[in-house]
């Protein structure tokens, strides 16, 4: 039987104030990078740079991720909107934030950052690169827990019967029932029709959870230049490339090609490349040794 999502995404209200799980679970990833990567520095994994340092790298990546999210977002999913009415792009509680401009953001903040402590780019890249999943999966169940970017229906397909119903997503009448009207209607099965795959969790798990595990254990030892970098673009680009054809496209997009292609496969690709060549060109780069603390 599917499972009805009615999880409220207002963790707590203060008045007017409300706080969003949403913003908790960045929060919440914020928190384990840091403390993860100060790990990492007060073992010297990044030579001749203190925490104190390494607590700047962080800020400048973290603003890189929000500036770049928003930037990003607005020109791969709403250049039409950008377009019409520019001051859409600081309306950030509208919400909207793309992976891939926020990747962006991150790598111009690294390469500024780098340039600053005179340490070669992809030294720094590598060492953020297992840093980043943790944000990406906290990310994606704060997504879920909104009822938002779900995934395509399963009904007609080898997991009918099975999935998550997201009110969000459902058409008249059922869309404007109170929730316990909607309960009701779901125990009787009526909506069983609207169940989706719940694309949000799929993510989690894999760019977040497998990305992590695998980006964390691989770079316990020191790895030539390029190799943890590698590994990361191109596991997220499969990872993202292959859930997108279980994701329900963006509206205002749809499909960009074959009847199957998204915005999210096209922006992956490079990903998927780039890890490649990286990998590749790590066959023949330095190791980065630890500094003796």
């Amino acid at each position: 039987m599917p499972y009805l999502d009615q999880i409220d995404p207002i963790a707590v209200s203060l008045g007017p104030v409300k706080v969003h799980w949403y913003g908790l679970m960045y929060l919440l990833g914020f928190a384990v990078a840091w403390w993860l990567g100060a790990r990492r520095a007060r073992a010297g994994r990044l030579p001749g740079v203190t925490e104190a340092g390494f607590s700047d790298l962080m800020f400048y990546t973290m603003l890189g991720v929000v500036l770049g999210g928003r930037i990003g977002y607005m020109l791969f999913y709403g250049f039409a909107d950008l377009l019409n009415d520019p001051l859409s792009l600081f309306r950030v509680w509208e919400g909207g934030m793309s992976f891939h401009g926020g990747l962006l953001g991150v790598l111009a903040a690294i390469g500024w950052w780098s340039r600053k402590h005179r340490l070669h780019y992809f030294d720094t890249v590598d060492f953020i690169a297992p840093l980043v999943p943790a944000g990406l999966g906290f990310g994606r169940i704060g997504n879920y827990i909104g009822g938002e970017l779900w995934g395509k229906p399963t009904a007609g397909t080898v997991f009918d019967g099975w999935g998550v119903v997201f009110p969000r997503a459902l058409p008249e009448p059922f869309a404007s029932m109170s929730p316990a009207a909607l309960r009701a209607q779901f125990e009787t099965g009526a909506l069983n029709a609207f169940a989706r795959h719940p694309s949000q969790l799929y993510q989690a798990a894999l760019e977040g959870l497998v990305l992590f595990c695998v980006l964390v254990w691989y770079s316990r030892k020191p790895r030539p230049r390029y190799a943890v970098s590698g590994w990361f673009a191109l596991l997220y680009g499969c990872f993202r490339f292959l859930v997108e054809f279980v994701r329900e496209p963006d509206a205002q997009l749809g499909y960009l090609a074959f009847g199957w292609l998204t915005m999210g496969q096209l922006l992956s690709t490079p990903l998927i490349l780039l890890g490649l060549y990286w990998l590749w060109k790590s066959r023949s780069s330095p190791t980065l040794e630890p500094e003796s603390r």
